[in-house]
């Protein structure tokens, strides 16, 4: 990494039991949920870790001391800054990321994304910081959902623009486009992607990433959810 990287973002919560991917319980337990949350995380850290030219950092909301598989999350951390998450809602946390982030790296473009998508590969994430670098104003990667799992900003005070718009409904994707659009920015697409909301999202994502903790942490689970996910089905 340089001085002159683009800042690669990431904001995430501590996978602790009861806190992280609620929506995966039933037919997971709390715990097999955040075991779940800490393998994805895992993943994307390892992801983000094998992007050149690339600054990474952390915006982490909750306790490692009390998550699954903390110790290991912390030592994926090394050498990356970690930032505290501020803001009541995902909408706030991400607005001070960016700000946070501008102000410890000013002038650097960021390129953020979440834990929700075990299944991206660095090459993606390498040619979208590249575009960045190269002068776009914004990036941003829509979920099949109607959500977003990437979102690039050449200048990070943009983000501001993001406090209003609502987010977890299906049009989030739609409603985030049309703020950066109004607020001057030309607006280019990343591919879409799927994320992990329910159960069916995480065995369809493992299936795609077969050699990865997350899917270890799915299959070596789903005996217990065979029931519960074909009645969800």
């Amino acid at each position: 990494m340089s001085a002159a990287d683009p800042v690669l973002l990431v904001l995430a919560k501590a996978p602790v039991p009861g806190a992280v991917k609620t929506r995966l319980s039933p037919p997971a337990t709390p715990e097999q949920a955040a075991e779940i949350a800490a393998a994805a995380l895992l993943d994307t850290l390892d992801t983000v870790a094998a992007t050149p030219a690339v600054t990474p950092v952390i915006a982490l909301s909750g306790d490692l001391s009390v998550a699954r598989r903390g110790a290991e999350i912390r030592r994926a951390l090394s050498g990356w800054t970690v930032l505290e998450q501020r803001g009541p809602t995902f909408a706030e946390r991400l607005v001070a990321a960016y700000a946070d982030v501008g102000a410890r790296f000013p002038g650097r473009p960021v390129l953020q994304i979440g834990m929700d998508t075990p299944h991206l590969h660095w090459s993606l994430l390498d040619a979208a910081a590249r575009r960045l670098d190269g002068g776009a104003r914004a990036l941003l990667g829509t979920a099949l959902d109607g959500g977003w799992w990437a979102l690039g900003l050449g200048d990070p005070d943009d983000a501001r623009v993001l406090r209003a718009v609502p987010t977890s409904r299906p049009d989030t994707g739609a409603l985030t486009r049309r703020a950066l659009s109004e607020h001057g920015l030309r607006v280019e697409p990343l591919p879409p992607m799927s994320d992990v909301d329910t159960m069916a999202d995480a065995v369809t994502v493992a299936a795609t990433v077969p050699g990865g903790r997350f899917a270890a942490a799915v299959f070596d689970l789903r005996e217990s959810w065979l029931v519960p996910l074909r009645d969800q089905a």
